[in-house]
């Protein structure tokens, strides 16, 4: 069985046709810039193009990056004020025709991992985070998925919350050297690691492939492990929240 799935982005829009019985992609990835200003309506637009790009008329999970509840975003995240209270799947599905399941973006990669990578056949809590333009939450516990943490919202000893402090784009934004960019995210860590005692925590988001260059400076006493899908998680998670009606 195959279905689309779309991860969207603060920087870009991304989406590939996923076999769900293995997590492949069974065609070559498809990549739109996200629009400025990330309104509702400049979104739809891309999806819209995503979804004729591949012809697609079957179903499509969406990882987005926004709080969700029961469909609804609670907030525009780093998209755009506007997307407060608007209902993405029902959004999507008009500027479509298509059916959508939408789910919080790192909940989707953290669904990727639990059925195909890192978390696959983990017990007890695991934890994604996603390090990206903001940081993203993803908690399980024996494989069952607790839907919209947002445990990048976490506040540090200062009161800034870690998403600003210790994004990606925060390493970005200050030109923080590897070295002082892990010490930051150790703070995040070590904090996560305390309230929480995971079993396993699993670090995703466009930061996944450069985890060699910065987990030395993180110390705590869980196991930390890339995300296998890489940049790709949030993709093969969407497409796995569709099929299992995940919303």
């Amino acid at each position: 069985m195959e279905i689309l799935g779309i991860d969207v982005g603060g920087t870009g829009i991304k989406a590939a046709i996923v076999t769900v019985e293995t997590g492949a992609l069974s065609a070559e990835k498809k990549r739109i810039p996200t629009p400025r200003p990330a309104t509702p309506e400049a979104i739809a637009k891309v999806i819209q193009k995503i979804v004729k790009h591949f012809n697609w008329k079957g179903p499509v999970g969406c990882g987005f990056p926004t709080p969700l509840k029961h469909g609804k975003c609670m907030s525009g995240g780093n998209l755009h004020e506007d997307w407060k209270n608007v209902h993405v799947a029902e959004l999507f599905k008009n500027a479509t025709g298509n059916e959508f399941t939408v789910v919080n973006d790192a909940d989707a990669a953290g669904i990727a991992e639990i059925y195909f990578g890192a978390g696959k056949n983990k017990k007890g809590v695991v934890i994604m985070i996603t390090l990206g333009t903001g940081i993203g939450s993803a908690v399980f516990l024996d494989g069952k998925l607790l839907q919209n943490t947002e445990f990048g919202h976490l506040l540090n000893r200062h009161g800034e919350s870690f998403e600003s402090y210790a994004a990606d784009s925060a390493r970005k934004r200050e030109k923080l050297s590897q070295k002082k960019w892990g010490k930051r995210l150790h703070k995040y860590f070590d904090h996560l690691n305390f309230i929480m005692s995971p079993d396993l925590i699993i670090i995703g988001g466009g930061a996944s492939k450069r985890v060699h260059k910065f987990i030395h400076k993180i110390e705590i006493d869980t196991p930390i492990a890339p995300a296998e899908a890489e940049n790709e998680a949030g993709i093969i998670g969407a497409a796995m929240a569709a099929k299992a009606g995940i919303s």
